[in-house]
């Protein structure tokens, strides 16, 4: 599969704004399967974290105090990234904070997401749920450390990603996996999905 960026954030919140921020960002470069190259950094927005936060990701207010600040960090991943294709475990979140954070410094986004956990609920459809904690567990991958934080979080979405690369080769037969491919199959319904691939196969 062609080289591609999975990308993790921890922020105060849910959507973002003046009030709700990202407080760390984590980027796991994978080539061909592997993890080759990685960026992680907290990020000082101005914004206080909530105590539920703090308790969930870890980030404490203290820590974000010494961090870089948002606007540096985001520099310095959007080059990290450049014009590699993203994919994230929950991709709606992400690219919400991504591209935020990016206009917040006059830059946009070129690239499209592909979501892990879209596609999860399609190629791995057995699992309990598809949480990326349950799947890693499921799918007997690596833990990677502390969930909510984003470097162990984004380890595990590319992990991810490689078991389900794996599976739509082995078990499906497909020879050339796109990031293109795998935004298109992320919409198909999941009733669908077999009759996708068989097609994809006949291609």
């Amino acid at each position: 599969m062609e080289r591609i960026a999975v990308i993790d954030f921890e922020t105060t919140g849910i959507s973002p704004g003046p009030g709700c921020r990202a407080t760390e960002v984590a980027v796991v470069i994978m080539e061909e399967g592997r993890i080759v190259d990685r960026y992680q950094s907290l990020m000082n927005a101005g914004v206080r974290i909530p105590e539920f936060i703090e308790a969930l990701t870890g980030i404490s207010n203290a820590m974000i105090r010494t961090a870089p600040a948002a606007d540096q960090v985001m520099g310095e991943v959007a080059d990290f990234v450049g014009g590699t294709p993203l994919v994230a475990h929950n991709a709606s979140f992400d690219q919400k904070f991504w591209d935020f954070e990016l206009a917040r410094i006059q830059r946009k986004r070129e690239q499209s997401f592909a979501c892990s956990m879209l596609l999860a609920r399609r190629l791995i459809p057995g699992a309990p749920n598809h949480k990326l904690g349950t799947l890693t567990r499921y799918a007997r991958l690596p833990n990677t450390g502390q969930a909510h934080r984003a470097m162990a979080d984004a380890e595990m979405a590319a992990n991810l990603m490689g078991y389900m690369t794996g599976q739509l080769r082995n078990q499906h037969g497909l020879t050339h996996i796109s990031h293109q491919m795998l935004c298109s199959l992320q919409k198909v319904p999941a009733a669908r999905i077999l009759e996708t691939l068989r097609r994809q196969r006949g291609l």
